[in-house]
């Protein structure tokens, strides 16, 4: 028989057509390709879905025609069966230029920001960290509060307790905005922002509630807004406009107005909303530069009045402020205006009959209301002046100066409000709110990963920078009684802060009064918004007739549930009342923003991955505890109110028709809450954020000393270092026998006794069980499938690697049985769509206690669900893993732009929050290696045997022996005959014996091998075995050269002619080759999948040698039952991972566990 060749070559128009697939793929249209749709794709960006067009995790990866890629026909052939449900890396990688799959985006056509303006298109210009975060942020944050009540607010707390006001407010927004930027970089936060944030993370039932308390504080703060505009139009801007009369006279008067006009400046807004949003967003620009140029025009005034001014003075009776008193009028000369407002004359002589008591003893004086830094008035404000409704503003806290004592106030100045120090936060805290206004436009971001926490600090960082030097600045600046006339009426109804600007109040005033509108234009675009895309989720049945649209795609409904809770708010008329109860929903959600992540990462969710490092568990709860407690510090009842809300919706979405159970002490609390928990787990299956792996550990027993004992330590080892003390774990074992035999029920007690040692002393958590079955794979089988309860299912299967495969001699056909069992398992943990690993080489697995440092490289041939990527994760959270880091790897054929695909790679590893070094190998060459033609030549020489095995056991057992009878030859040739190949493959030092199989017969040694019958036997035997050619000695197409004695077959054994010697080598081949196997000629799809093997397990030693894990792909196992194929596929497994000390072979479970979206 003459010399075999063999090489892999493409047929053109297979070739024309993967070209065509991958234009396709490029392009983006992963389903025009021919058969192929990658997973997640919806109708506008994967040609078309059969479901609607909505992805889900429970779909396919990938959905076809079966047709095979051309990436599959030459070095990936191994994983061909895989075409159908798992795509080539580079195939998904291409699929995810949008970066869409797991879970669709938001589809509705109503979805926008805050500020009305709808998502720009997928893949369009978005906006960055400056414009799309940090001015929006400091556009919501600088508020009516900051022109209106912030110098009152100082000079009612004084310098030091008014910067801890500012400091405590500013410091809860910081916090949560550091949770904020945790849970927002905690993958892709869709369009939506906070809500779809907060809701995804905490689930449905809180995300109903703290979206609807986000609503309620939108809404009452485009109220307060209103009112706001309101009191700078009537009180500084225009007080003729008084419908009620002269409202310095009687507060309630300038509340009445701020009701009327509120209401129609309300009316006017919401026409605004509703016919134009593109106004709304064009006046928001003009609105932030309004804020930014009052702002730098008090700074200004601030400096240019270093020394103070001589614009406005206050007339000053005693130690009390007074009001509508001219300064030239400032005199208690009989006939002043002062004079006759304290005194009455009704004699005919003009006599007076009596003035006020404290009109006659105290003298009035003129006092320069703006002082200047450098009058060291700072020194004067630094005490706090709490006062309580009706008490006189004045200099001491004297109960002779600030009590009325049954007078009449006459024209002093009193507090209309009863002030603390915690009030005094209620009024403040809505001027540090709007933090949220750059999630909120999340949808319309670049890379809202890193424009959320940047520009949302930042932002924070500046109003903050910005509130606590105005605290301190109009401390050393305005006179103490001036800082505490709220409305102005002192010198003449003017805004104080507008009359520190430079050059002119009216900067303040136009510019406040905008900026003002502005925000309350924001809040009515944006919350009717939020109440559709809360009512859409359906997680509040009541709030379904709003998710309607109007033709035009406004939300109209909630638009007019919106205006009617703003003009219940703006019937307070005040916004000294308004401020706290909106403080209390913006501090809830809050709350719960620092909730969820504290919650994260406590409980180690496999998701919880943040790209912002910067966060903490602690700071969480501080920020939730600053939340509460201002919360409570400021109005109780109210605090109370919000809660209450927020309880409600909680358990009117949570207990829909769920019904209770109390049982007596805690074990009854105790069984009652895990069950409610296991029916809530059995509703369905849990979303790809929420998983993790639920392990069922498959443990091979041994018998050590008369006792039961795990074979392999280290898979329990393996399992706690996955785990990390999370989740759930169940360990099994199978004993062959039957239950009701005598004996069998203590042989399954002692089994179980050492299941349950073995993993305490592993510090496993999980629970332990021992099953008696008739077989081993039936007993396996069931434990597959019934193990675990309701919605506490394992989901991921350890099942260790066959070692004794091989041995097909030992016992009874134990190698077979032993592959057999393997594959049967695979099978069955297939069928029952769970998750598989396979530990090879587990003894060298690290134990918990010890700590490696290296690589854990990560093989990612075909994409199964992402759980190669979470796996390396998940062990770097237990110690042992911790200083490991990640390397991924993945194979770009010759179609593939290997250059792109490291660029794509980079972006979803990016998305999916996992550092990882990236390196994509090129495996172009698609020849057949000698190598790999030799190996599959034995390895069906092998299937042959086995054949023969079984036809004829005593006959052929006498052939198998005599081949890998180790008994017989010496030390130096104990190696398994495939290993030497393997071996000699890798330039490994082979003994000169080894070689000696190799070598043609009449070779050199050959005359010393006939000393025994035995020996000729064994020689007869190793000269029928292949012949090897290493791929050095290939020609450049990897085919073998003509007369290359080195490179014959199996069975072509070439005959020589001289001697004597040789003539009876001669005769012993013939009489070998009756005893040997027939000539074989390799099937062709045996060699393609040993090339796959061979070229990968090249390319992963020579880069991943030294790595301490290598994690691949598990190729799926072969399609029916032939004994030959299940050989050959173990073969194939040994060869892929050969020359490695520890691998993990990974099959997903036929879903997705890992996502890209927060």
């Amino acid at each position: 028989m003459g010399e075999k060749r063999f090489r892999v070559t493409r047929a053109p128009e297979e070739s024309n057509s993967s070209a065509a697939a991958s234009a396709g793929v490029e392009g983006g249209t992963v389903g025009q390709g021919p058969g192929v749709r990658t997973y997640g794709a919806t109708d506008e960006e994967g040609g078309g879905a059969s479901d609607g067009g909505v992805a889900s995790d429970q779909q396919p990866f990938v959905s076809g025609d079966g047709t095979p890629a051309s990436g599959y026909d030459a070095n990936l052939y191994l994983y061909s069966e895989e075409m159908e449900d798992r795509p080539r890396v580079s195939t998904l990688l291409n699929s995810l230029a949008n970066y869409s799959n797991t879970i669709p985006a938001p589809t509705d056509p109503d979805a926008q920001s805050a500020g009305g303006k709808a998502p720009p298109p997928t893949g369009g210009a978005r906006m960055g960290t400056l414009i799309g975060v940090y001015l929006p942020c400091i556009q919501n944050i600088f508020g009516v509060i900051l022109f209106i009540r912030l110098t009152w607010v100082v000079g009612t707390a004084g310098a030091i307790q008014g910067f801890l006001i500012v400091l405590t407010c500013c410091c809860v927004t910081m916090l949560t905005a550091i949770s904020m930027s945790a849970i927002a970089t905690n993958g892709v936060v869709p369009a939506g922002g906070s809500y779809f944030m907060i809701s995804r993370s905490l689930g449905p039932e809180f995300g109903g509630a703290v979206g609807m308390l986000f609503y309620t504080g939108t809404t009452l703060a485009a109220a307060m807004y209103i009112v706001g505009a309101v009191e700078i139009v009537i009180t500084y801007m225009a007080p003729s406009l008084s419908i009620f009369g002269d409202f310095t006279k009687d507060a309630n008067i300038m509340y009445n107005n701020f009701r009327v006009y509120g209401t129609g400046l309300l009316l006017v807004m919401a026409t605004i909303v509703f016919v134009g949003v593109k106004f709304v967003n064009k006046f928001a620009t003009v609105a932030l530069a309004c804020v930014l140029l009052s702002i730098v025009a008090v700074y200004a005034g601030i400096f240019v009045n270093f020394h103070g001014n001589d614009k406005l003075f206050m007339c000053v009776l005693g130690k009390r402020l007074l009001k509508d008193i001219a300064v030239d009028n400032c005199t208690k000369e009989v006939g002043s205006p002062l004079y006759g407002i304290f005194c009455t004359n009704t004699s005919s002589t003009g006599a007076p009959l009596g003035c006020d008591p404290y009109f006659e003893t105290n003298n009035v004086s003129i006092v320069r209301g703006i002082k200047g830094l450098a009058s060291g008035v700072f020194l004067d404000n630094i005490a706090d002046s709490m006062l309580e409704d009706g008490q006189f503003i004045a200099r001491s806290k004297d109960p002779e100066e600030i009590e009325r004592l049954e007078r009449p106030p006459y024209n002093q100045i009193y507090a209309d409000i009863t002030t603390t120090f915690t009030i005094l936060i209620g009024i403040f805290f809505p001027s540090v709110t709007g933090i949220m206004a750059g999630s909120n436009r999340s949808g319309d971001l670049a890379d809202a990963q890193r424009s959320i926490p940047v520009g949302t600090i930042c932002a924070i960082l500046t109003t903050s920078t910005v509130y606590l030097s105005s605290v301190l600045l109009f401390a050393g600046t305005v006179d103490n009684l001036l800082l505490r006339d709220k409305f102005g009426q002192s010198i003449g109804g003017k805004l104080v802060v507008a009359n520190i600007a430079w050059p002119n109040q009216w900067v303040i005033l136009i510019g406040s009064f905008l900026s003002t509108l502005g925000a309350g234009l924001q809040s009515l675009t944006g919350a009717p918004r939020l109440l559709q895309a809360i009512a859409r989720d359906g997680i509040i049945p009541f709030l379904a007739p709003f998710a309607v649209s109007s033709k035009r795609g406004e939300p109209t409904r909630a638009l007019i549930l919106t205006v009617a809770i703003c003009q219940c708010g703006i019937l307070l008329g005040n916004v000294d009342y308004l401020a706290p109860l909106l403080s209390m929903f913006f501090l809830m959600c809050y709350g719960f923003v620092n909730l969820a992540c504290a919650l994260q990462t406590l409980l180690r969710t496999p998701n919880w991955r943040p790209r912002f490092k910067y966060y903490h568990w602690s700071l969480s709860f501080i920020g939730l505890t600053l939340c509460i407690a201002v919360m409570f510090m400021t109005s109780w009842y109210y605090a109370l109110l919000a809660m209450g809300m927020a309880g409600c919706i909680y358990k009117y979405i949570e207990y829909r028709g769920a019904e209770k159970e109390w049982g007596d002490g805690i074990r009854g609390l105790a069984l009652s809450a895990a069950r409610y928990s296991l029916l809530r787990l059995e509703e369905g299956p849990p979303h790809t954020k929420n998983w993790r792996p639920q392990i069922l550990i498959l443990a091979k027993t041994t018998s050590i000393n008369n006792a039961p004992a795990p074979k392999h330590r280290r898979v329990f080892s393996f399992a706690s270092q996955l785990k990390a003390g999370k989740g759930l774990t169940v360990c099994v074992s199978v004993l062959e026998g039957d239950i009701v035999r005598e004996g069998q029920s203590a042989e399954r007690h002692a089994a179980r006794q050492m299941l349950r040692r073995t993993m305490e002393e592993e510090r496993v958590k999980g629970f332990v069980d021992v099953l008696v079955a008739r077989s081993i794979p039936d007993g396996i089988c069931h434990l597959v499938q019934t193990t675990g309860l309701g919605g506490m299912k394992p989901n991921t299967v350890i099942l260790g690697w066959p070692h004794a495969w091989r041995n097909a001699a030992e016992g009874e056909h134990h190698g077979e049985r032993t592959w057999r069992v393997f594959l049967d398992t695979v099978r069955a943990v297939a069928a029952a769509r769970m998750a598989l690993l396979v530990p090879k080489g587990i003894n060298s697995f690290p134990e918990s206690n010890e700590k490696v440092t290296g690589n854990i490289d990560v093989w990612w041939i075909v994409h199964d669900g992402g759980l190669l990527m979470l796996l390396p994760f998940l062990l770097r959270q237990h110690r042992t893993w911790k200083n490991c880091k990640m390397r991924i790897f993945t194979v770009a054929q010759m179609e593939d732009n290997s250059i792109q695909m490291k660029k794509d790679l980079r972006t979803f590893l990016y998305h999916l929050r996992i550092e990882a070094e990236v390196e994509v190998v090129e495996m172009m060459d698609s020849d057949i290696s000698a190598y790999t033609y030799e190996r599959t030549l034995m390895m069906e020489q092998r299937n042959q045997m086995l054949r023969e095995l079984r036809l004829n056991k005593k006959e052929s057992l006498g052939v198998v022996q005599s081949l890998v009878d180790f008994n017989e030859v010496p030390a130096e040739e104990k190696l398994p005959l495939v290993q030497a190949i393997v071996d000699h493959h890798h330039n490994a030092d082979v003994k000169t014996a080894t070689k000696v199989r190799f070598q043609e017969p009449g070779r050199n040694g050959s005359g010393g091998d006939k000393e025994s019958g035995g020996d000729a036997q064994q020689e007869s035997n190793l000269e029928s075995s292949p012949t090897f050619k290493s791929p050095s000695s290939q020609d450049g197409s990897g085919e073998y050269k003509d007369g290359d004695e080195g490179a014959l077959p199996l069975g072509c054994i070439k005959k020589e002619s001289g001697g004597s010697d040789e003539e009876g080598d001669n005769s012993e081949l013939v009489t070998s080759e009756k005893k040997s196997p027939r000539a074989i000629t390799p099937d062709e799809g045996n060699v393609r999948r040993m090339h796959t093997a061979v070229k990968l397990n090249e390319v992963i030693v020579n880069k991943s040698q030294n790595a301490q894990l290598v994690i691949l792909n598990l190729p799926g196992p072969p399609k029916g039952n032939l004994v030959e194929r299940e050989s050959n596929y173990m073969e194939f497994l040994e060869v892929l991972t050969e020359g490695l000390d520890r691998v993990l072979m990974v099959r997903g479970g036929g879903r997705e566990v890992i996502t890209i979206y927060s």
